[in-house]
């Protein structure tokens, strides 16, 4: 692996932050991002959401690292640093959702590489949620999984559903695939839209976190998605609720003020998911760990709870066998 920049700058992360480049299975190049310590408990895998990047949870670094946890995060393909396939980059696309799958074992290759400390769980945002879903139900390597407002739908008119899938399934067979999504933009959602009744947190001082971010390192940021992406979006979330959830410890979170995914969808998910939990934490919005310091450290506090039990009972296991 080589090198990778690491905007420590605007990452707020602690001081022992890495990058480096990875590639995936098929040739595109990702990054990494990792912040360890020799004494952790575990190490987190971060998998962040649709736009996002590693330097976006370096605070979430910060956190889990005081509370005894190295993390990994990564940019997925078509974000962040990572190779990106349209010639307009800030269009966010993948040409099948099944190619994130890729990235996930590119991560793996990583984190084993650089021998981070297990017990290893899940820590998945929004999209990552989607992605993170698919890996664990495919015998991702995880003691535990935690999601926080994991996209296993989104929130569409009811008019709009057959719109939406019948628009974006039709646009590649037609070359428009690489397209925006209608009602969708190049400029980033942060640098588009007020603080004001905007839909990613109630907090003024960590949406202006996100928007230093983008503004010093502009090549980090990331518009609207494709319309391919939508198709392919879609098709993996059908397919995601109708999968039986794997024999994993689980902890889901959403906001009262959920706007962007789908919360029925999340609690008809969590509900067939045995022994799993969801909380619901009033007055947040989509991005609970950029919310205020109270709801980031109850989420945490919760998170670190299920990685300590299921590191617990994996011992226990161990030992009874």
């Amino acid at each position: 692996m080589d090198r990778a920049p690491l905007f420590a700058d605007v990452a707020d992360g602690p001081g022992d932050g890495e990058a480096w480049w990875v590639a995936a299975e098929d040739g595109v190049r990702l990054r990494i991002g990792a912040w360890t310590r020799p004494d952790a408990r575990g190490t987190v895998f971060l998998f962040p959401g649709r736009t996002e990047y590693v330097e976006k949870y370096g605070r979430t670094a910060a956190d889990l690292a005081a509370r005894g946890y190295a993390m990994l995060a990564l940019d997925w393909r078509g974000q962040g640093l990572a190779d990106r396939s349209l010639t307009d980059r800030a269009t966010g696309h993948v040409a099948r959702f099944s190619d994130y799958q890729r990235d996930v074992r590119a991560a793996l290759t990583a984190a084993r590489a650089l021998g981070l400390p297990r017990p290893w769980h899940l820590l998945a945002h929004s999209m990552g949620g989607s992605i993170g879903l698919r890996a664990v139900t495919e015998g991702l390597e995880v003691a535990s999984a935690v999601f926080s407002a994991p996209m296993w739908g989104i929130v569409l008119a009811p008019w709009m559903r057959p719109f939406a899938r019948a628009v974006s399934g039709a646009a590649r067979p037609i070359g428009l695939g690489h397209r925006y999504a209608p009602g969708t933009q190049a400029e980033t959602y942060v640098m588009a839209a007020p603080f004001e009744d905007n839909m990613l947190t109630r907090d003024a001082e960590m949406y202006d976190y996100m928007r230093r971010q983008v503004l010093a390192h502009p090549e980090l940021a990331l518009g609207g998605p494709s319309l391919a992406w939508v198709h392919e979006a879609l098709r993996e979330m059908r397919a995601l609720r109708a999968m039986a959830p794997p024999a994993l410890p689980a902890l889901s979170v959403v906001g009262s003020g959920e706007r962007i995914v789908e919360t029925r969808a999340i609690e008809a998910v969590m509900r067939r998911w045995p022994g799993a939990r969801l909380e619901v934490y009033e007055g947040a919005e989509h991005e609970i760990l950029m919310e205020g310091p109270e709801l980031r450290g109850r989420f945490l506090n919760s998170a670190v709870r299920l990685f300590e039990s299921a590191r617990d009972g994996g011992r226990r296991g161990a030992a009874a066998r």
